[in-house]
C-alpha cells in the first residue's frame, strides 16, 4: 500500500507532532481516503489524545487503501525541528525499506527517513460523557492561567457557574485565583447547565497545551469530579482531542 501525503507549510504537521509528543511517545497513524486520523492513551492511562485531519487540509493527498504507521514521536519530533520557515512537507511511504520519507522542499530538497514500529493497535473507543459545562475560550487565556497555577501548585481546579469561569491553585506556599466572566474578550462562549468544578493535574493540561501552536481557540467541557475535554480546531478542518482523569484528593 502506498501513500503520499504534502502541506504548504512544514510548521502545522510540526505543530501537530509536537502536541502528540506531549502525552505519548508512540502512536499508530492510520489513513485512509478520506482523513489521517490517530487516538492513543498515555502509559498510565489518566489521558487520552484524539487526531483528525481531512485531506481537504493537504496540499496533496493520494492514499491507496488503509494504511497503518507506527511512528516514534520523539525521533519525528527531531526531524521535524529541522523544517525551514516556508518549507514545504511531503511525507512518502517506502514499503520494501518499512520506512516513512519526510521531505523538506525548500532553498534545497532534504530527504530523512524514519523507521516505522510495528505497534500493536487496537482502537480506543471514545469516552462517553454528558457535560454540565461547555466554554469555548481563546487558547492562551487557558494557557496563561494554568501558567500561573504552574507557580503555586501541581495541580489545578476549574470551576464555572452561568456567569464566570475560575482557574484556581493552592501550595504550601500560596494560591492564586483567575477569573473570568462573560465581559471578557477572551471567553468566548460559556453554557453552564449548573456550577461544576474538578481538580487536574497541570503537568498533563500544559502537555495538551501545546496544541495551542495549532490553533487559537480551545472548547473545555467538564463536570464536577468528572474527566476534562479539550478541543482545539486546526487548520482545514482537522482537530487535536484530549480528555484528561479528574485528579481525587484523598481524604
Amino acid at each position: 500500500m502506498s501513500f503520499k501525503f504534502a502541506f504548504t507549510d512544514a510548521k502545522l504537521w510540526k505543530n501537530i507532532v509536537d502536541a502528540l509528543s506531549g502525552l505519548v511517545d508512540e502512536v499508530v497513524f492510520i489513513a485512509d481516503e478520506n482523513s489521517l486520523h490517530a487516538r492513543a492513551m498515555d502509559p498510565s492511562h489518566v489521558a487520552m489524545v484524539d487526531f483528525e485531519l481531512p485531506k481537504s487540509a493537504f496540499s496533496e493527498y493520494k492514499c491507496g487503501g488503509e494504511v497503518k504507521l507506527g511512528i516514534n514521536l520523539e525521533d519525528m519530533s527531531r526531524i521535524m525541528r529541522r523544517a525551514g520557515g516556508g518549507d514545504e512537507l511531503v511525507l512518502s511511504l517506502d514499503p520494501e525499506k518499512n520506512k516513512l520519507n519526510v521531505t523538506f522542499k525548500g532553498t534545497s530538497m532534504r530527504t530523512f527517513h524514519i523507521g516505522l514500529l510495528d505497534l500493536s493497535h487496537e482502537e480506543t473507543p471514545v469516552p462517553s460523557i454528558k457535560f454540565n459545562t461547555e466554554i469555548k475560550m481563546t487558547a492562551d487565556a487557558l494557557k496563561e492561567a494554568l501558567k500561573d497555577a504552574e507557580v503555586v501548585s501541581d495541580h489545578v481546579t476549574v470551576e464555572a457557574s452561568p456567569k464566570e469561569l475560575e482557574i484556581s491553585a493552592a501550595g504550601d506556599t500560596g494560591g492564586v485565583e483567575v477569573k473570568l466572566d462573560k465581559s471578557s474578550d477572551a471567553l468566548l462562549e460559556l453554557n453552564a447547565i449548573e456550577n461544576s468544578s474538578a481538580m487536574y493535574a497541570l503537568s498533563y493540561l500544559m502537555d495538551m497545551m501545546k496544541a495551542a501552536a495549532a490553533s487559537d481557540t480551545v472548547t473545555v467541557q467538564f463536570s464536577t469530579g468528572m474527566p476534562i475535554k479539550l478541543e482545539f480546531n486546526i487548520i482545514g478542518g482537522g482537530r487535536l482531542t484530549y480528555w484528561l482523569a479528574p485528579r481525587i484528593e484523598a481524604e
